[in-house]
């Protein structure tokens, strides 16, 4: 399986992450991105690292740094929100408004018998969400999401309890039901630099999304 790379510079790749490609090796094993990294370092000395993190399921924009002074870089300007990042995703339902902004606070929990997931919590980290209807066929909406913030499964928790509607195939926010994986997609990354070009990436939308008769754009 060919990673693609969707933009390169001497101190930066974004590749297109595969949906279902864990970044590190998930707990019952299995292969994961770190497995690919050397062969992602295409003549450097040294393999590039993940600047942020992309679920398992997710696929898109994933920005890797190749040196360390890049990666506290990059890592800084996502604490700061200086990055802005665009990511598409289809809800299982119809939504009757056509746009407008989640902001529901994030905490953990876990329990024995479900694991660990993220619910609203008022003394939550603060999180927010911008999001738009772009499309809707058979009872499912495509969703362009740009979020302010990066909380761990932000998308996922804003479109289930924000919209009111699950993404597609979440197993843990929704019923898991109607697709392979998780249907969300991180379409669009942009840092600014200084001194420096903007590093800016597009992926595709993949095969999946386009197999249910949905278009970017």
């Amino acid at each position: 399986m060919t990673i693609p790379i969707l933009f390169e510079d001497a101190e930066a790749l974004v590749i297109d992450k595969p949906g279902g490609l864990p970044i590190d090796r998930p707990r019952s094993g299995g292969a994961c991105l770190g497995d690919r990294l050397d062969e992602l370092k295409l003549g450097f000395a040294r393999a590039p690292v993940p600047v942020h993190r992309l679920d398992t399921d997710t696929s898109g924009c994933l920005l890797l740094a190749r040196n360390p002074k890049a990666l506290k870089r990059f890592s800084r300007a996502f604490e700061e929100r200086a990055v802005a990042k665009r990511y598409l995703g289809i809800v299982a339902g119809d939504l009757a408004e056509a746009g407008g902004t989640v902001e529901l606070a994030l905490s953990k929990i876990s329990s024995a018998s479900e694991g660990w997931r993220m619910i609203p919590a008022r003394k939550g980290k603060p999180s927010v969400t911008h999001w738009r209807r772009l499309d809707a066929r058979d009872g499912l909406t495509l969703v362009e999401f740009r979020p302010e913030t990066g909380r761990t499964h932000q998308i996922r928790v804003h479109a289930a309890s924000g919209l009111g509607v699950p993404l597609l195939g979440d197993p843990v926010y929704g019923d898991g039901k109607g697709a392979g994986r998780t249907m969300l997609h991180a379409a669009g990354l942009e840092i600014a630099r200084e001194g420096k070009a903007d590093i800016a990436a597009v992926a595709p939308l993949p095969r999946d999304f386009l197999a249910l008769g949905f278009v970017d754009g």
